[in-house]
C-alpha cells in the first residue's frame, strides 16, 4: 500500500570534493588540439575578448590545457593579445580577429557546441566503473523504512524494495492503478544516496555528446570542508550531483534510447539511460508506449544482463558504455500480458503495489488532511467507506484520499462553505469523482 502524498526529506550538508583531479596539460585532458582550438575560438566569437584565465573557467579547465590552442590561434592570426603582464599568460587578454571570426563561423556551421570542454570517453568509462566499485552499499530494513517513511507502505512491500535496491539491478513494480507505483519508483531513487560526478559532455571520435541535463541533474556547489572556498585541483568538466532519477512514460520510443543527433546544432543528445547512469531510470506506464513492449524489452536485454550498453554514432562507429542505471518498470498491466518468462527472469525483483488495507486507507487519509492543514475525522472516513465504497462496490486505492479531499475542498470553496471536511462534502466529491456505470 502506498500513498504519494508527502514530500520525502531533502538531504542537506556540504559536498565533499570527488576524486577527479583537474588536468594540467592538454595530454592529461585527453582532448585533441583541434577540438580545443575550435572551442576556444567559438567562445571568443561570442565573447569578443577574454583573459586566458577567464577562457579556462568558461571551458572548465586550467590555463595550461588551453595554452597550446591559444598559441596556435595567435600564430594563425585568429586571435591577438591586447593586454596583460609578461609574468603569466593566463592574465593576457585575447581578442578574436576578423580572420578568427570567419574561422569561428565555419566551425559553428559544423558544430555549435560552446561551453565546458567534454570528457573523453575512456575517462568517463573509468570513472563510472570506479564509482560503481566504490559505492556499492547495502540498505537495511530499518534504513529502508526510515527513508520511505513519507509513504504508507506495508511491511511486505518494504521488504521487497530493500533487497531490490541492494541487488543494484532492476525492479518490476506492478499492480492496480492509483496505488502509487510512480511514487514508489521515486522513493527507490532516494535509497541510492551519495553524489555522482556527471560530465557536461563526452567526446567520442571527435563527436560531442551533451550529457548534463538541468532537468534531471541537480548540481551541487563544490566547497571545501570549511565551506569557505572552492577546492583547487577539481576537474570542472564534471558537475557533482545527486544520484539522478529520470522518469519517462508513454512518450518513450526506441529512438529515445539511442543517441539523438541535432543536425542544426551539430552534436548529440544523450539517451535516457546515459542521463540516468549511476542513478535510477523509471519506465512509467510501461506497456502504454507507442513502441511495442517486446521491442523495448529486447533493447534492454543486453544492458540488464551484462551492465554494458552500446551506442552508435552517425558515422557508424559503435562504442560501449558502462550501464549502471537501476531500471524500474512500473505498470498497471498484468506482467504476463506484457513480457515473456525470459525477460521477467532478467528483471529479478518484482514488487506488487497492492490496494491499501482498511487501516492504511485511514492512515493515508490522515496524512493528506495534515498536508492540507485540515482536521482529520476517522468517523467520517469510516462512514464514507460504508456508504460509498461498500454500497457501490468501489475498491479503495491509495490515491483516493488525496483526490477526494481536493475535490471536496474545491466544492466547499465554490459554494462559499468553510474548508472543513464533512461527510456530505466527501459524498458529493465521490459523485463527481467515481464513474457510475451500473445503468
Amino acid at each position: 500500500m502506498t500513498g504519494p502524498f508527502m514530500e520525502p526529506p531533502v538531504a542537506t550538508g556540504a559536498v565533499s570534493p570527488v576524486d577527479l583531479p583537474a588536468p594540467r596539460t592538454i595530454e592529461e585532458a585527453g582532448l585533441s588540439l583541434d577540438l580545443l582550438t575550435q572551442l576556444v575560438l567559438k567562445t571568443l566569437f561570442f565573447s569578443g575578448e577574454l583573459t586566458g584565465a577567464e577562457l579556462g573557467r568558461r571551458l572548465g579547465v586550467a590555463f595550461g590545457v588551453i595554452e597550446p590552442a591559444l598559441e596556435f590561434l595567435r600564430q594563425q592570426r585568429h586571435t591577438e593579445v591586447v593586454a596583460g603582464t609578461l609574468l603569466a599568460g593566463s592574465s593576457y587578454r585575447y581578442r578574436i580577429t576578423t580572420d578568427g571570426r570567419s574561422a569561428a563561423a565555419h566551425f559553428l556551421q559544423q558544430n555549435q557546441y560552446v561551453g565546458v570542454a567534454p570528457v573523453p570517453l575512456p575517462q568517463y568509462q573509468r570513472y563510472m566503473r570506479a564509482h560503481r566499485a566504490a559505492t556499492r552499499h547495502v540498505v537495511t530494513r530499518e534504513s529502508t523504512r526510515a527513508r520511505l517513511s513519507h509513504l504508507v507502505l506495508s511491511d511486505a512491500v518494504l521488504d521487497e524494495i530493500g533487497p531490490a535496491v541492494n541487488s543494484g539491478h532492476s525492479a518490476f513494480i506492478y499492480g492496480p492503478p492509483g496505488n502509487g507505483k510512480t511514487a514508489m519508483a521515486h522513493a527507490i531513487g532516494g535509497l541510492f544516496s551519495g553524489e555522482l560526478a556527471v560530465p557536461h559532455a563526452i567526446e567520442v571520435e571527435g563527436s560531442i555528446i551533451r550529457v548534463f541535463d538541468v532537468v534531471n541533474h541537480r548540481a551541487k556547489p563544490l566547497v571545501d570542508d570549511d565551506g569557505l572556498a572552492p577546492p583547487v585541483g577539481i576537474d570542472r568538466r564534471w558537475a557533482l550531483c545527486d544520484r539522478p532519477v529520470v522518469v519517462t512514460g508513454g512518450e518513450l520510443t526506441l529512438d529515445a534510447l539511442e543517441l539523438g543527433f541535432d543536425a542544426r546544432l551539430g552534436f548529440y543528445r544523450a539517451p535516457h539511460q546515459l542521463v540516468a547512469n549511476g542513478g535510477v531510470l523509471v519506465i512509467d506506464d510501461f506497456g502504454r508506449q507507442r513502441t511495442a513492449p517486446r521491442d523495448l524489452l529486447n533493447r534492454w536485454m543486453v544492458p540488464l544482463e551484462n551492465g554494458i550498453d552500446y551506442l552508435t554514432l552517425r558515422s557508424g562507429v559503435k562504442f560501449e558504455l558502462p550501464f549502471h542505471a537501476f531500471v524500474v518498470f512500473a505498470t498497471n498491466i498484468k506482467p504476463s500480458e506484457l513480457v515473456d518468462e525470459a525477460f521477467l527472469r532478467r528483471v529479478r525483483h518484482k514488487v506488487f503495489a497492492e490496494n491499501p488495507s482498511h487501516e492504511d486507507f485511514h492512515r493515508i487519509f490522515e496524512r493528506c488532511c495534515q498536508q492540507r492543514g485540515i482536521p482529520f475525522d476517522g468517523h467520517i472516513v469510516e462512514q464514507l467507506l460504508e456508504r460509498t465504497y461498500r454500497l457501490r462496490g468501489i475498491v479503495p486505492r491509495a490515491c483516493h484520499p488525496r483526490d477526494l479531499i481536493n475535490q471536496a475542498l474545491l466544492l466547499a470553496s465554490y459554494g462559499g462553505e468553510p474548508k472543513v471536511l464533512t461527510l456530505e462534502l466527501l459524498e458529493r466529491a465521490s459523485t463527481g469523482y467515481f464513474v457510475d456505470d451500473r445503468g
